[in-house]
């Protein structure tokens, strides 16, 4: 039987070697010659410190996570370990079992890296307790270490801690965002308690702000939450939205979205947004000049009394939890930079007959907010967002 160093060099006969300089070199040329760099270490080894740009999939996990790393199987990948022992068995995996064209193992690992005085980065590592919390994150390729650092320094408004905002704020607090903004100037009610599940018995009476802190805070200490006890209005809006990375549109009305909207392209932000009506959700993201804008599906809001509110209408209790939890899965599609966010879509949720229907959404080219230069929406001779509440007012 061979010896372990004797399978090594038969592996390392079979399989090209590239040297850590070569390697170098083209991830820094720039010449569409750079490879997709893998390190095959454990996580706590490339934790400790890797190549700038590597990708990490452990060599125990390559057969079901490589195609995340590296889908192109004919795309010339690298891979690397410590010494290049492990690079080399990975890399004849690669070739011998699951069909990749263009691999090559490098020399020598990161030590002869690290010894030649080339770049290693250190990443921020997570402390022992979020290892624990965010496991399951960890152990996702399209998430993993870095996706949970991203979701770790992310802030996220959220426009309503209702029905929408709750089942939003309490999933986006457990999956670890750093930071929640939630406006909403309302009380708990008993009436909200069928359908906003972030609020208890024990808090009606209390600003919604506050009893949407606590519960957050009972998921994830960690979390921090902006609180606005306040109404979004023109006066407000830019100070209030700025700065942060996604809203989630939980408003019940057409003026404070058109608001919203015109906010939000002019500031470049990603709206996840949702609505909610009888057994009946919608769901789609605005993302300013990279899809449509809420402008472009809507041009002008609908009659009153073709878009009654739910106080009038009625809600089903789970339909904003099962809107909600869409809403939160896009977010965090959005900040980690995984899967197909729902941009130019239109979900269509009919929960008496569980089904879905997706519509495609353009952009407008004549669209009067997302066709005009950023720096000049809301801007007339006052310098102030229009009047809303009147333009809908007029609609109706």
């Amino acid at each position: 039987m061979p010896t372990g160093a004797e399978v090594i060099r038969e592996v390392k006969n079979r399989i090209d070697e590239v040297d850590p300089g070569a390697v170098r070199s083209d991830l820094e040329s720039g010449n569409g010659n750079a490879p997709v760099l893998i390190d095959v270490r454990e996580s706590d080894e490339f934790e400790a410190g890797h190549i700038p740009g590597a990708r990490h999939v452990a060599r125990g996990f390559l057969e079901s996570r490589i195609e995340g790393a590296a889908p192109d199987r004919a795309q010339r990948v690298v891979l690397y370990c410590a010494s290049g022992n492990r690079s080399a068995l990975a890399a004849d995996t690669l070739e011998r079992q699951m069909g990749y064209e263009n691999v090559e193992s490098m020399t020598g690992g990161i030590t002869l890296w690290k010894d030649r005085g080339y770049d290693v980065e250190v990443p921020r590592a997570l402390t022992a307790e979020q290892r624990s919390r965010y496991s399951r994150h960890l152990l996702l390729p399209e998430v993993g270490i870095e996706g949970q650092l991203k979701l770790l320094d992310a802030k996220v408004l959220l426009l309503g801690a209702g029905g929408l905002g709750s089942p939003t704020a309490l999933y986006l607090a457990a999956a670890g965002v750093g930071t929640l903004g939630i406006v909403d100037d309302d009380t708990v009610d008993v009436s909200n308690l069928q359908r906003q599940v972030i609020h208890t018995t024990d808090r009606v009476g209390e600003p919604k702000v506050d009893s949407a802190e606590t519960s957050i805070h009972a998921i994830n200490p960690e979390v921090e939450v902006l609180k606005y006890d306040t109404r979004l209005d023109a006066s407000n809006i830019m100070e209030i939205i700025d700065g942060y990375d996604v809203v989630v549109d939980g408003a019940d009305n057409f003026p404070i979205r058109y608001l919203l909207n015109d906010a939000t392209v002019r500031l470049r932000i990603p709206v996840v947004s949702a609505s909610i009506l009888g057994f009946d959700g919608q769901l789609a993201i605005f993302a300013p000049y990279d899809g449509p804008c809420y402008r472009c599906l809507y041009p002008s809001p609908p009659p009153a009394e073709l878009a009654p509110s739910c106080g009038a209408n009625g809600v089903l209790g789970v339909l904003p939890g099962t809107m909600g939890l869409l809403q939160a899965t896009e977010v965090i599609k959005l900040i980690v930079g995984s899967g197909d966010p729902l941009i130019g879509r239109l979900l269509l949720y009919d929960a008496l007959a569980a089904s879905f229907t997706e519509l495609k959404v353009r952009r407008d080219p004549d669209c009067p907010i997302c066709s005009r230069d950023p720096e000049s929406i809301s801007e007339d001779e006052m310098g102030v967002f229009p009047d809303y509440e009147a333009f809908c007012a007029a609609a109706g």
